[in-house]
Parts: C-alpha cells; structure tokens; sequence
C-alpha cells in the first residue's frame, strides 16, 4: 500500500512511519526545508520536500498513493501570530483532503485530538458523542484542531473516505522538540515542578496509538471519531509515578487556580510579549487546567481492537530517552520498587 504520510518528523508522526514501514507501507513522508530528519531514520521510505502551507506542493507525491494519513499539526500552547496556527491546522487540513479527492485516493486517516472533546471540571469521562462546540474549545490549539476536524467531517459526509483518531495525551522515546506534555517530564526531571494544580490527563503509550493508525487504515468506519487514550489520572499521580521512576521527589504544594492565573498571566506578559520567548506557561493552558481531561477509549477497542495499555512503562520509556538525550540535568537514578 502506497501511503502519503505528514508529520513523520514529529513525535507521534515517527512513530506512526514506524509502525506503517513494519506492516510493509510504502511511505511517501512529507518534509519541510527546515525539518530535523533525524526522527526518519532507520525508516525505509521516500521524502518528499513540500509544506502544508503550499498545497501544490503535495499533489506530486499524494498522486498514486492508496492513503493519506494526516498526523502534521502545529502543536503549540502560546504562538505569537495564531493565524498562523490557524492556516497549518485548519487551511492544511482542508487543502489536503481537498488533493486527495482529486487525487483519487481512497482512504485518508486523519489525527485529530482529544483536545476537540468537551471536557468538564468534575471530572465525568467523556466519549465521541459528548456534546462539543466551538465555544468549548480554549486556547487557539483547541479552536484550530476543532476546525480542522469539522473540516474531515465534511469530507466525510460528503462521501470521502475520512477516519479521525483522537489520542489523548502520548508519551514514550523520541519527543524531540518536546511537546507541551514532554516538557512535563523535562521540567519535573530537572527539578522545575515545585507545585502542581488540582488537574487530570489521560496518558496513552505513542507505540499504541502508532499501532491503530495502521489498524484505522482498513477497520476505521468513515466519518467516526476514535478516542485513543491509556490511563485516567490527577497530575498529582502523573508526577507521583515519575518521582517513582527517577527518585526525585515529587511535589507536595497544590496551587490554587487564582495562583496560577495571575502567574502565567504575568509570565506571559512578560516573556512572551516584551522578551519574544515562549513562557513557560500562558493563561489559557491554566484556564485549559481547570477540567479534568478524562476519555474513554470503549469505541476504539470494540472497532480497532484499541488496547488501553497500563502508561507506566511508556513514561519509563520516555524519562530514559530524555535522560540519554540531554534534556535533563541530572536525574536521582534508579527507579524505586
């Protein structure tokens, strides 16, 4: 099967190549000038120079293929221009779909994320049919993965063959730039974790998410959203379990909301808007903080055979390779029974 892939350079995306090149795909993966291919190799494939930004681009490399899986997005809590976010997440999306049509592909794979659910600060598990809008969505990764996914729905209505996957929050090895959840791990491994906020996550091992992309290929059903999401936990316990791992003790001040507002707001204020940098946390990603982002996967096991993995040894798994790849300091050492 000739399969056109986006975002094979990035975290979820490498693993995705991965698990595709091991089912015997052949990869057509999509590059930027400016992408770090180390994420690629060891993967058997062809890259094609293109950007999502410049649909023509693509029509090359997506013309004879059997599927496209989307994995590429712009994967950020603060941006100082989100229309720029906008037009990767949302306009990229439209434009891709829209070559595959004309492209006569048959099958297109779309990931999503659990970020286009409607999450509650109660902590009730939600699932695919909880009601959302777009008035739910915080932050501008939410609205832009929002649109883009209203964008697949379309597709898929309109007779397109479009699976869309959700994962919630991936951890495991090679979370290179790091996402916002990597810089969880690298922040508490150096020691950056003095507090944390009464919230919750819901972590899934990347090599099972990797897994039923493959899967979604030939069992996913048109237009369907597909939770993919592991354990169910506070973050008090995420950080519990690391400080398990490494040794480092885990924090034991919980920050009050109005805290961790004003923080961020004056981080944000002051980093992000006078320095240029990216702060380390913004108010969104605090207001984002106050529900409790708990799924259920029960549709992607009883349709993909989803497995709902125990997240411990993917957060192992990820500690060592931050660790052996110089994103922390130092670690405490070995893991505690």
């Amino acid at each position: 099967m000739k399969i056109f892939l986006t975002g094979a350079t990035g975290f979820v995306g490498h693993h995705v190549a991965r698990a595709l090149a091991a089912e015997g795909a052949e990869l057509r993966m999509l590059v930027r000038k400016t992408s770090n291919l180390s994420n690629l190799e060891g993967i058997s494939g062809d890259t094609h120079l293109g950007d999502l930004a410049q649909p023509e681009s693509l029509r090359t490399a997506i013309t004879g293929c059997d599927a496209v899986v989307h994995v590429a997005a712009d994967y950020r809590l603060w941006i100082r221009d989100p229309q720029a976010m906008y037009r990767a997440n949302v306009d990229g999306t439209r434009d891709l779909l829209r070559l595959a049509r004309e492209a006569g592909v048959r099958r297109v794979v779309y990931t999503s994320s659990v970020a286009t659910m409607h999450f509650r600060t109660d902590g009730i598990v939600v699932n695919e049919d909880t009601p959302v809008s777009l008035g739910d969505m915080v932050g501008h990764y939410k609205r832009s993965k929002f649109l883009a996914e209203q964008q697949a729905i379309a597709a898929a209505q309109d007779g397109q063959q479009v699976m869309i996957l959700n994962p919630t929050t991936p951890i495991g090895p090679n979370d290179s730039k790091p996402t916002p959840t990597g810089r969880i791990f690298v922040d508490f491994l150096n020691r950056k974790f003095p507090a944390y906020m009464d919230t919750g996550l819901n972590l899934v091992d990347v090599n099972e998410v990797a897994r039923t992309h493959v899967v979604a290929l030939t069992k996913g059903k048109s237009g369907r959203r597909y939770i993919l999401g592991g354990e169910n936990l506070t973050l008090k316990q995420i950080l519990d379990k690391m400080s398990a791992i490494t040794g480092i003790p885990s924090p034991t001040v919980k920050i009050p909301f109005a805290v961790a507002a004003t923080y961020a707001f004056f981080e944000e204020l002051i980093t992000g808007r006078i320095r240029g940098k990216e702060p380390r946390a913004t108010f969104e990603e605090v207001r984002m903080g106050r529900k409790k982002m708990f799924a259920s996967s029960a549709r992607a096991q009883q349709e993909l055979g989803f497995r709902i993995l125990p997240v411990y040894p993917a957060m192992r798994a990820a500690i060592e390779w931050f660790t052996a790849n110089g994103y922390a300091t130092s670690v405490a050492g070995s893991e505690r029974s």
